[in-house]
């Protein structure tokens, strides 16, 4: 089973998140993805951040019937903050006999050098880059361990989705209904 970890923050989850997600799962070799939710990045600092209960709820919602793609809490109960190289070890301990595949935007590529223990990550793990707008990785493009994935380019992200609610606009099309209708109902965000 090759099993690929998502990483972030969904705060909230939106459908840019589950389109690269779905993406990567059908023109892949990944079996399944696990979005890890976690609950502090150690690079961002985001006063705006849901309590990490409601952020790995919405996730169910929006994963709610799909068996590939689903969401984890794994972080939660580990030290904070949380980094990416630790939290892989736990999943190898917990399924030892999956391969995992760390899946990371290309805005996060040329950064990967500053990450916790890098070297042993990238000697444990493939990582998938897909593409953001923006960004054209210039580290690490000879690695055998970071393969580039044609996935598609979009612009959707959690920053623009918080603004557009603050600013009273109507994100509906950028969100899984599910979450959509739940963001509204308790006022995330506003």
């Amino acid at each position: 089973m090759k099993t690929g970890l998502l990483f972030g923050s969904f705060n909230p989850i939106h459908n840019g998140h589950l389109i690269i997600a779905n993406y990567i799962l059908q023109y892949t070799d990944i079996n399944e993805i696990i979005l890890v939710v976690s609950p502090q990045n150690p690079f961002k600092k985001d006063n705006e951040l849901l309590d990490k209960s409601i952020r790995i709820k919405l996730a169910e919602m929006a994963l709610e019937g799909n068996k590939n793609i689903r969401p984890s809490d794994i972080e939660f109960s580990m030290s904070l903050p949380s980094y990416t190289i630790d939290t892989i070890k736990k999943f190898m301990t917990i399924k030892p006999d999956n391969d995992y595949v760390l899946i990371i935007g290309s805005d996060n590529q040329d950064s990967l050098d500053l990450w916790k223990d890098y070297k042993e990550l990238l000697s444990l793990v493939d990582v998938y880059v897909y593409p953001r707008p923006g960004y054209k990785p210039q580290k690490f493009k000879a690695h055998p361990k970071i393969i580039a994935v044609n996935a598609p380019l979009l612009e959707i992200s959690s920053t623009k989705i918080r603004s557009m609610l603050k600013e009273g606009k109507d994100p509906r099309y950028l969100l899984p209904d599910k979450v959509y209708a739940e963001v509204l109902i308790k006022k995330f965000y506003k």
